[in-house]
């Protein structure tokens, strides 16, 4: 029995590896690695529809991750998976591409956006004006509080400081901010009627029915709003340069044009 046993197992062990290698011819090639990107919460809408447009052309469905860019960026810094950066203001990719995090020190603008004034759609209209002097304190009433993104971090944030600034309205109201993690979730408290006002992008306006805009900045109270593009230094998807140079394609710039976004001067 037992050298039937041995005689068995002998013959199995002959054959295994010939298995085993006709196995390894039958596998399929190895998987496509997917784009993981990294892109300020102010995109949403617009970069999930241009995906999803690549995404037919390619047959790849990017991994898309969503938050300021400021936390993106150090996340990126620490280490962490993606191939791409898409960020809302040109800070934070300078500060990556000095720490050497991104390939080739590159950063090419992609996208412009303007900064606006919201108010809960359901409201009374305040009647304002965004010049110098903007009674802007006074509009929040007794107890509101102005929604922003967080000041010394968020793009959205450090826009609406520079505006209120250059409208001599920050001194009024620097004590009666909402700061929030990204700008998005500075809309959502409008849109909630949690705060009475609040700076967004137009672009994140246009997203939101709940909330109307008061006013918009003029283009001269702060910097131009740029979103820049990058790819990581140790990117790992061999798509990432693909998905990069649909978004800055004639068809990808048109998603972009249909949720409100203009196109960065090249």
């Amino acid at each position: 029995m037992n050298h039937l046993l041995r005689t068995v197992l002998d013959a199995l062990l002959g054959v295994l590896p010939v298995v085993l290698f006709c196995s390894t011819l039958a596998l399929p090639g190895p998987v496509l690695a997917q784009p993981v990107v990294f892109a300020a919460a102010s995109l949403k809408e617009a970069l999930d529809a241009a995906s999803l447009v690549w995404s037919r052309q390619s047959g790849l469905k990017p991994s898309i991750s969503y938050a300021a860019s400021s936390a993106l960026a150090r996340q990126i810094d620490q280490g962490a998976p993606a191939d791409v950066f898409v960020s809302a203001d040109e800070i934070w990719p300078g500060w990556l591409r000095e720490r050497g995090r991104l390939r080739d020190g590159r950063v090419v603008p992609l996208l412009t956006n303007r900064l606006v004034l919201i108010a809960p759609a359901s409201s009374p209209a305040p009647v304002l004006r965004l010049v110098p002097g903007v009674p802007l304190a006074a509009a929040l009433g007794a107890d509101g509080r102005l929604a922003v993104g967080e000041i010394a971090a968020v793009p959205a944030g450090r826009y609406a400081r520079v505006a209120l600034e250059a409208l001599g309205a920050w001194s009024s109201v620097s004590g009666r901010l909402a700061e929030t993690e990204n700008v998005r979730v500075a809309l959502t408290l409008v849109a909630r009627g949690e705060a009475p006002l609040g700076i967004v992008y137009a672009t994140d306006a246009r997203a939101e029915p709940r909330v109307r805009v008061v006013d918009t900045f003029p283009e001269g109270s702060h910097p131009p709003i740029v979103y820049p593009v990058a790819i990581v230094a140790d990117a790992r998807s061999p798509h990432a340069q693909g998905f990069v140079d649909f978004l800055r394609s004639p068809a990808g710039m048109a998603v972009f044009a249909g949720y409100g976004f203009g196109p960065a001067p090249r």
